[in-house]
């Protein structure tokens, strides 16, 4: 049977965030495997209460592990590698990345108990890695994380351009500038692009992306123009966007303080791997509260409203001895993500009530996008010429609208999502396959399934409340007529002004004293009949059907 190039998407395609690709070239079913980033998305209290991160379900690439070669890494976003610690376990191949995303992806495997050995540090090309049928090549892009890369992926059905996320930047400030001349030459090799599997994340941006550099003015002239303490959030990532409002720190006259691990991190990785240089020193929390207001820039995590992080405590009055005051200003260098609106407007209020000014991106002078937009892709397509695209990063209706796109200038497309195997090796894309996609929970320290019903029972219960109801049986299977109710995330009160646990304990009690001597003998029976009189008597009373737990103590005789 002839061999073929797949692609299927396990995470990241029909949604942003949790990105995973695998590739494959060989005979169908026995194709050698590559996988390229591994990345969560965060849980929400609307889908995942409870939950801290959500990965992809690897099932399928577990089942067939023994054809996996590698995993390669394009950047340091959480979204493309925060899976890897959990996960690891599972593969068990080499990992190649980048020397700055490299030391990130050493500290994910280490806080799991992996040994940081099994990453492989890459140079960009030239520098090849070969893998199986597999040769692959980092090449350097501009993105809002230093050492973001695309990968180049050779193949003997052609080559492979996977971008990763990507802008076209040529002053990024920190990190690597897009260089169209070495794409040029890219394109150019051997019998071209055939494959582009491209970033599609503001395909419905029309206008032309700006470059980080643009920033330093619009945010140095807003530092001079405060008087008290100044905070700025962003992406704890973002290293760019730290140097440039700490450089306008130092040239206000101000200090710099991190607030929040991640940024320290971030920061700290940065100046090891030699990515970041001439970074302002800092001052710690303690210093920082001992200067004269006017003399201070804190740097805090939390710019998506994140409950715990630095921003989120700091507006809910004091974090590490630092208070903010009326006067004082605080800057969202940032976008907010959809569906953190809430989390970010809640505290963009709760400043508001000190007494802080606070000011946000939305005008575009204190934030630029990460990701290229509509033009860049367009100028993306054009500088490759590859034959076939395939959109990438990016709900449905971003893949829809790149797959237009790109089919309108003749270029061979397919919407491809999670799960989907696509056969690349001819001159059009072929849907060969489905396999079962999923997600896995992190629950507290524990992964969980999507479909082991933890998180619809607590869904369940946040919308119904519960009610605990016990019984007692004695050893002649006579039942005590006194049931115990006990609730929780329910009223107490019916409309009339009664108890309710007691009154669903008489209606119980009164179905108790002449139920059948069958049923009493029968736990699934009771269970049944009292969850439904218990969710019954609620419903009539208060509107709500609660979930119901049921215990049956049965006494033993001598």
């Amino acid at each position: 049977m002839a061999e073929r190039l797949i692609y299927l998407p396990l995470g990241g395609a029909g949604e942003i965030g949790m990105n995973a690709y695998v590739y494959g070239y060989g005979s169908p079913g026995r194709e050698r495997l590559i996988l390229v980033d591994l990345g969560v998305t965060f849980g929400d209290m609307d889908g995942s209460p409870g939950i801290d991160l959500i990965m992809p379900d690897l099932t399928w690439l577990e089942q067939n592990r023994n054809r996996l070669e590698a995993i390669f890494i394009t950047h340091g976003h959480e979204d493309h590698l925060g899976a890897l610690g959990h996960l690891y376990a599972r593969l068990k191949v080499p990992v190649y990345a980048r020397q700055f995303t490299g030391a990130l992806c050493r500290l994910k495997l280490e806080e799991q108990g992996h040994p940081a050995s099994v990453v492989n540090i890459v140079g960009p090309r030239p520098e090849v890695t070969q893998v199986g049928p597999f040769t692959v090549q980092f090449v350097p892009v501009s993105h809002s994380i230093p050492e973001s890369a695309a990968l180049i992926i050779d193949t003997p059905a052609g080559r492979v351009v996977h971008t990763g996320d990507f802008k076209l930047d040529g002053t990024p400030v920190v990190g690597d500038p897009f260089d169209p001349i070495a794409w040029h030459d890219i394109a150019a090799e051997g019998r071209g692009i055939k494959v582009l599997a491209c970033d599609s994340t503001n395909i419905f941006s029309t206008h032309p992306g700006r470059s980080e550099a643009t920033l330093a003015n619009p945010i140095l002239e807003w530092v001079m123009a405060q008087k008290n303490m100044v905070v700025a959030t962003t992406f704890a990532s973002n290293i760019a966007r730290l140097k440039t409002l700490s450089d306008a720190a130092i040239a206000g006259g101000r200090k710099v303080c991190l607030l929040g691990r991640a940024m320290r991190k971030m920061v700290a990785v940065g100046l090891e791997t030699g990515v970041l240089t001439d970074f302002p020193d800092t001052i710690g929390p303690e210093e920082a509260a001992s200067l004269p207001r006017h003399q201070v820039m804190l740097l805090a995590t939390g710019s998506q409203g994140e409950r715990r992080a630095a921003s989120a405590q700091l507006s809910r009055g004091r974090y590490l001895g630092m208070m903010l005051k009326e006067g004082d200003s605080f800057l969202f260098s940032s976008k907010t993500i959809p569906g953190n609106e809430k989390s970010v407007g809640r505290i963009m209020n709760a400043l508001s009530e000190i007494g802080v000014e606070v000011y946000d991106a939305d005008d575009g002078l204190y934030h630029v996008s990460g990701h290229a937009n509509r033009p860049d892709i367009e100028a993306l397509h054009e500088l490759l010429k590859p034959r076939i695209v395939i959109p990438m990063h990016g709900e449905h209706l971003h893949l829809r609208e790149h797959v237009m796109l790109a089919r309108g200038k003749g270029l061979a497309a397919e919407i491809c999502t999670n799960g989907t195997m696509l056969d690349l090796t001819g001159d059009v894309p072929r849907i060969v396959d489905q396999v079962e996609t999923g997600r896995l929970y992190l629950d507290g320290t524990v992964l969980i399934g999507a479909m082991d019903g933890v998180v619809r029972d607590r869904i369940r219960m946040a919308l119904n409340g519960h009610a605990l109801v016990s019984v007692i049986v004695d050893e002649d299977d006579n039942v005590l007529p006194d049931a115990w109710v006990e609730l929780m995330g329910l009223p107490g009160r019916t409309r009339s002004g009664e108890d309710l646990g007691a009154h669903i304990e008489g209606e119980l009690s009164e179905f108790l004293e002449g139920a059948n001597p069958r049923v009493v003998r029968d736990d699934a029976k009771m269970d049944e009949a009292i969850r439904r009189i218990a969710r019954q008597v609620a419903m009539e009373e208060i509107g709500k059907k609660p979930e119901v737990t049921v215990i049956i103590s049965r006494l033993m005789g001598e």
